[in-house]
C-alpha cells in the first residue's frame, strides 16, 4: 500500500551555524522544495566540519516516532537555555552588588584616610593609592555584571523564538501524522468489511449456510437471490476498500515524502539554533571570566614596558615610608613646643613655713620681739587672676598670707592700706590647719579655728563666683583689676589679687541649703533661654554652668553619672534655690549638693527639660531627625554640623558647654560606663523635647543625633 522513502534523497535546507552565530529560526510555514534532499550543515558551532548522521539516528528521525523524539529533544535544549539564562541573571546580580559595596567601601576609605585623625604622609597618599585600584576592579565588576545581564536577555529572546517554533512544529507535524494514521486505520475498517463479505459470498456459492434463514422484506428469498444480494454488497465493499487504500497511500506517501521531512528538518534546526545560542553564550561567558580577571590582575600588577603604566600594588604598599611619616607628623609639632617658664625647684608652701613679719621691713632677719602682736592668721580666698600671671598656685582655694600692700576694692576702685602684722617665737611653733580634700579644692576642716583679724571697714567682700553681669559675659572688669577667668576654671594668682571670703568662717563649715519653699524671685527653670539671657547677660545659664562645674570636679569618674538619678527632694530644693536667686549658689562646696553628684547631674537634666522651647528647638527637630537618618558618618557629622550653626545664639552657646563637657565625661568611660552612646540616650530625652505620637519612634534617632555629636565634639566646637 505504500512505499518506502528514501530519507537520503530528501533535500533539508539545512541552516548553519558557525562559531557560535546563528541565524533565525526557519519558520514552519515557510514553503520548502519537497523535492530537494535534506543536506546536513557543512560545519558545527565551532567552525569544523559536520560529522555524517550515523544509520540509527537516521532511521529513528523519519520513522514514525522521529518527530515526537524531536520535540522531546527541542524541550530539553530550551530547558537548558532557560536554566543557564536564569544563572547569568543570579550571577549578574551578585557581582553587581559586589562591585557596588566595593566602590561604596573604597569611597569611604578614602574619605577616612583623608581624616586628620588617620596618619598622613606617604601612607595616607598609597593608601588612597590602593583604594584607587579597588575602584578600577569595582568598574570591572560593574562592566561584567552588565554583560552577564545582557547574555541573560538574548537567552530569553532565544528560548521564546524556540518556544513558538516548537509549538508551530508539533501542530504541523503531529496533524500530519494523524492523518495517515486515521487513513490507514479507515482503510483497515474497509478491509475487514470486504473480508467478511467475501467470505459470506463463497459460503452462500457452495451451499454452506448453516441453516442461516435467508429473510427480504417480502419474505424468504431463495439461494440465487441471496448470492446476488451478497455479490452486489461485496462489490460496494470492494469498491470502498480500494478507494480507502489509495486515500491512505496517498496520505503515507505525502506524510513520508513531503510533510514528515520538513517537520524532522525544522525541528532538528532549531535544536540546533537553540543549542549553538547556549554553546555561544557559554562561549561569551568564558571570555567575559578572563576578562575580568586579566582586568583585575592589570589593575593589581599593570603590564611592565607600557607607556605611562601604573605602580603595581606590591609597589604601591613598598612605597610606605613609615620612618619619614613618623618625623614628618612629629617634627610638624615644633612650633607648639610651650617655652620654659622657670627652672624646676623646690618650694616650700608659705603655710609650712615660718613666717615673720617687721612693721617697717618686708625682709626677715631673725627672730621678732615677743612683744609684737600675732601675725594674722590664713583665711579662705579665691584667686580669680589669669593663669599666665606668675607666682600663681595649682589650688583653686588658698590659705597663704595676704602680702601687705593696697588691696582694690573692685567695685570701688578704691585703694586701702593693708595693717601688717609680726607672730610671736612660740616655742611648740606655728599652728599649721588641716585640710579636705574635695576634687582639686581644699577646705579647712572644722577642727581648726584661724583667729581672725579685727574687723576693718576698708575690707572688701565679695563670693567666689562672678556677680557682676560685665563679669559674666568676659568683658574687662574695670581698670587696674585682674582679667576674668572662664566658665569653670578659678586660676590662682598672686596673694595681692585675692578676696576674702566673709560670708563663714573656715570653722563654721558649708553653708546650710536655704528652705524648700522660696519665692521664685528669679525664676530659672521653665524660663526660655533667650529669656534668661535677656535677665542674666550670661550666654550660658548659672544653673547649667554650676552643674558643669560639679560634674567636671567631683563626678567625671562616678560610675553611671547622668544615668542614675539623685534624690528627689533634694533636687526639688535645689530648684527652688535656683528659682530664688540662682547666683547665691556655688557648686564648688560639693556640700550644698548634699555630697552626692548625681544631684546636679539630675538638675541639669531637669533644666533642659523645663525648657519651653528644647535645646534643639521645635522649629529644627525634624531637621535634625533628618540629617540622622544619613548612613555615611561623614555626611551625617556634616549634615548635624551645618543645623547646629543656625541655632539661636544662647542656644549655641549652651549646646557648646554642654558638648564639651559631655565630651570630658566620655573620656572616663572606663571608670564611669558613659559612653557617647549611653549619655545620647540619656540626654535625648530633654535635649530633643518630650514628644508623643508618631515621634515616640523617633527615640532612637533622637539618641544617634547626641551620639553622633558626642563622637564629633571636637570637630563640631572648638575646646578652648
Amino acid at each position: 500500500m505504500s512505499s518506502e522513502f528514501n530519507r537520503n534523497n530528501v533535500d533539508g535546507d539545512a541552516q548553519s551555524v558557525t562559531n557560535g552565530s546563528s541565524t533565525g529560526p526557519v519558520s514552519p510555514s515557510s514553503p520548502t522544495n519537497d523535492s530537494s534532499p535534506i543536506a546536513e550543515p557543512a560545519a558545527h558551532s565551532n567552525g569544523t566540519a559536520s560529522r555524517e548522521t550515523p544509520k540509527q539516528v537516521e532511521d529513528v528521525m523519519y520513522s514514525d516516532i522521529g518527530i515526537n523524539t524531536l520535540l522531546n529533544r527541542l524541550k530539553q535544549s530550551i530547558a537548558s537555555a532557560r536554566d543557564f539564562a536564569s544563572f547569568l541573571q543570579k550571577r549578574s546580580k551578585l557581582e553587581e552588588d559586589q562591585a557596588k559595596e566595593l566602590k561604596k567601601l573604597a569611597a569611604l576609605h578614602i574619605d577616612s584616610v583623608r581624616k586628620s585623625e588617620v596618619r598622613g604622609g606617604s601612607f595616607a597618599t598609597q593608601v588612597t593609592e590602593v583604594m584607587k585600584v579597588h575602584d578600577r576592579m569595582a568598574e570591572n565588576g560593574m562592566q561584567f555584571a552588565l554583560s552577564l545581564h545582557q547574555m541573560h536577555e538574548d537567552l530569553n529572546v532565544l528560548t521564546a523564538n524556540m518556544e513558538r517554533g516548537r509549538k508551530v512544529a508539533k501542530h504541523e507535524g503531529l496533524e500530519a501524522e494523524k492523518r495517515a494514521s486515521d487513513a490507514e486505520a479507515a482503510m483497515q475498517k474497509a478491509k475487514s468489511k470486504y473480508d467478511s463479505l467475501a467470505e459470506e459470498y463463497d459460503r452462500a456459492k457452495t451451499g454452506d449456510t448453516k441453516g442461516s434463514r435467508r429473510m427480504g422484506l417480502k419474505g424468504p428469498k431463495s439461494q440465487e437471490q441471496y448470492e446476488e444480494n451478497l455479490q452486489r454488497k461485496l462489490q460496494v465493499a470492494d469498491t470502498d476498500y480500494e478507494e480507502r487504500v489509495r486515500a491512505a497511500k496517498s496520505q503515507r506517501d505525502s506524510l513520508v515524502s513531503q510533510l514528515r521531512p520538513k517537520m524532522v528538518r525544522q525541528l532538528r534546526e532549531l535544536c540546533k539554533e537553540c543549542d549553538a545560542g547556549v554553546t555561544l553564550q557559554l562561549q561569551k561567558f568564558a571570555t567575559f571570566n578572563e576578562k575580568l580577571l586579566l582586568g583585575n590582575g592589570i589593575a593589581v600588577s599593570p603590564l611592565a614596558g607600557e607607556s605611562g603604566s601604573q605602580k603595581s600594588l606590591r609597589d604601591v604598599v613598598f612605597d610606605i615610608d613609615n620612618e619619614k611619616d613618623f618625623h614628618s607628623y612629629v617634627g610638624g609639632h615644633i612650633n607648639k613646643i610651650p617655652p620654659r617658664q622657670s627652672e624646676i625647684r623646690y618650694e616650700q608652701h608659705p603655710t609650712l613655713a615660718p613666717k615673720t613679719q617687721q612693721p617697717n621691713s618686708r625682709s626677715v632677719s631673725g627672730p621678732a620681739p615677743s612683744s609684737q602682736p600675732p601675725v594674722q592668721q590664713p583665711t579662705l580666698s579665691v584667686n580669680t587672676s589669669t593663669p599666665s600671671q606668675p607666682g600663681s598656685m595649682n589650688s583653686r582655694y588658698s590659705t597663704a598670707q595676704p602680702a601687705p600692700g593696697p588691696l582694690v576694692a573692685p567695685s570701688q576702685g578704691l585703694a586701702y592700706n593693708q595693717p601688717e602684722y609680726a607672730q610671736a617665737p612660740s616655742s611648740a611653733g606655728p599652728q599649721q590647719p588641716t585640710y579636705l580634700n574635695y576634687g582639686q579644692q581644699q577646705v579647712q576642716s572644722p577642727a581648726y579655728t584661724p583667729q581672725q583679724p579685727p574687723a576693718r571697714a576698708d575690707t572688701f567682700q565679695s563670693p567666689p563666683y562672678p556677680t557682676d553681669p560685665m563679669e559674666r559675659n568676659g568683658a574687662s572688669p574695670g581698670p587696674g583689676l585682674p582679667p576674668q577667668q572662664t566658665m569653670g576654671t578659678i586660676a590662682p594668682g598672686p596673694p595681692q589679687h585675692r578676696n576674702t571670703i566673709p560670708q563663714q568662717s573656715p570653722a563654721a563649715g558649708p553653708m546650710s541649703p536655704a528652705p524648700a519653699n522660696l519665692p521664685p524671685l528669679r525664676p530659672t527653670f521653665g524660663v526660655s533661654l533667650q529669656d534668661l539671657f535677656d535677665r542674666d547677660q550670661s550666654a550660658v545659664p548659672l544653673v547649667v554652668i554650676q552643674c558643669i562645674l560639679a560634674v567636671d570636679h567631683f563626678g567625671l569618674e562616678t560610675t553611671g553619672i547622668y544615668r542614675q538619678s539623685g534624690t528627689q527632694s533634694h533636687v526639688t530644693r535645689l530648684i527652688s534655690q535656683f528659682n530664688h536667686n540662682p547666683s547665691s549658689i556655688d557648686f564648688r562646696n560639693p556640700a550644698n549638693f548634699y555630697h552626692d553628684v548625681h544631684i546636679p547631674a539630675t538638675l541639669l537634666k531637669q533644666f533642659f527639660k523645663q525648657l519651653p522651647d528644647p535645646l534643639f528647638t521645635h522649629a529644627a527637630y525634624q531637621a535634625f531627625i533628618d540629617a540622622s537618618k544619613f548612613d555615611e558618618e561623614g555626611q551625617r557629622r556634616d549634615g548635624l554640623h551645618a543645623l547646629i550653626n543656625e541655632l539661636p545664639d544662647p542656644n549655641y552657646a549652651t549646646l557648646r558647654a554642654l558638648v564639651l563637657h559631655l565630651h570630658r565625661v566620655t573620656l572616663h568611660e572606663g571608670k564611669n560606663r558613659m559612653g557617647s552612646g549611653n549619655l545620647g540616650v540619656c540626654f535625648a530625652p530633654s535635649l530633643m523635647g518630650t514628644h508623643t505620637g508618631s515621634q515616640i519612634a523617633d527615640a532612637g534617632l533622637q539618641a544617634r543625633v547626641l551620639d553622633t555629636i558626642l563622637q564629633n565634639a571636637t570637630a563640631i566646637f572648638d575646646e578652648d
